[in-house]
């Protein structure tokens, strides 16, 4: 199929990068200023869906800036236009819905930085694509990074080959500590009632067991869920045959409420865990928002995080198979 941007101009950003031959991400503009508007935004979008979801695989992330897009309701518009199929979140971030198929993003403290991820990475069935839309841009800060995931999986595997096929062949366990109830003064303070949707331990247990985790309760209600053997990298159709690392043991390996170990039990290596760390930044591409941008991420090929911010910043989300 060849490959037209008839209906659309394209644009540059702040921040983009050219990996592996691929425009990261990919800005289309209104082709002329008297088409900006989200109708006809969302006419051009149905007209194009097959193409629009071939560059979003091909470029990994895409970005639509500069239309009339004001709110959630205009924001849902154009998710529906592509008739994906809605995924429910699933994960330690406060969200709370706003319209239909929209959700706010991480409500935690904007002066924490969210680290790099595949949105909801060790559930069964992840989101294939997860849309953004900025409604208020941050005065400073607050930008949403990403990193082609293959790059860190190259790079990896060139420091440490045998570390790597190690992990993979053996797999990873993770555990994540949650409370009851959501405390939206951290990041990851989303409680397990709101996770699963039910305060009946034995339904959450279900839901939980339906997502691939086991479950620990707590004495002081919360719970520890247990979720492995997980892989390190993994290879999704019609991405090159690229090995993705998707996995989260630099965000999880460690921490107060989570932990990341071999399936065996066994530690990571501290300078493995640390130089992933260091590579996923030097590989980051630093995306910064303007007002009414919609931003596409190709989930099983980028991690994204979220920048300390000042307020107010205000981005929304919806998650889509």
């Amino acid at each position: 199929m060849e490959i037209s941007y008839k209906d659309f101009k394209v644009g540059k950003c702040e921040g983009q990068k050219v990996v592996d031959g691929e425009t990261m991400p990919l800005v289309l503009q209104p082709p002329e200023p008297n088409k900006s508007d989200t109708e006809s935004l969302i006419s051009v979008l149905k007209q194009n869906k097959d193409w629009f979801e071939q560059m979003l695989i091909k470029n990994s992330a895409v970005l639509l800036r500069g239309f009339d897009v004001k709110n959630a309701e205009d924001f849902n518009d154009i998710i529906e236009a592509f008739g994906w199929d809605d995924i429910r979140y699933v994960g330690p971030a406060p969200r709370t819905q706003v319209y239909k198929r929209i959700w706010t993003a991480n409500e935690g403290p904007l002066s924490e930085f969210i680290y790099y991820h595949h949105e909801m990475v060790l559930i069964k069935e992840s989101p294939k694509k997860v849309v953004l839309f900025c409604e208020i841009p941050p005065p400073e800060g607050g930008q949403t990074p990403f990193v082609p995931s293959f790059r860190v999986t190259e790079r990896m595997l060139e420091e440490f080959p045998e570390a790597v096929e190690e992990v993979e062949a053996k797999g990873l366990k993770y555990t994540f500590t949650a409370l009851s109830k959501d405390d939206t003064s951290s990041m990851r303070g989303r409680g397990w009632e709101d996770a699963f949707g039910t305060s009946d331990k034995a339904e959450a247990e279900r839901r939980a067991k339906a997502l691939g985790m086991d479950m620990e309760w707590l004495p002081n209600g919360g719970v520890k869920t247990i979720l492995g053997p997980r892989s390190l990298t993994k290879v999704f159709d019609g991405r090159k045959g690229r090995r993705m690392w998707f996995n989260t043991v630099v965000g999880m390996h460690g921490k107060e409420s989570s932990s990341a170990m071999l399936a065996d039990g066994t530690e990571i290596p501290e300078n493995f865990v640390k130089r992933c760390g260091q590579i996923i930044e030097e590989e980051s591409i630093q995306f910064k928002w303007e007002k009414g941008d919609v931003l596409f991420l190709d989930n099983m090929a980028l991690l994204h995080g979220r920048r300390p911010s000042l307020p107010p910043r205000k981005v929304l989300v919806a998650t889509c198979k």
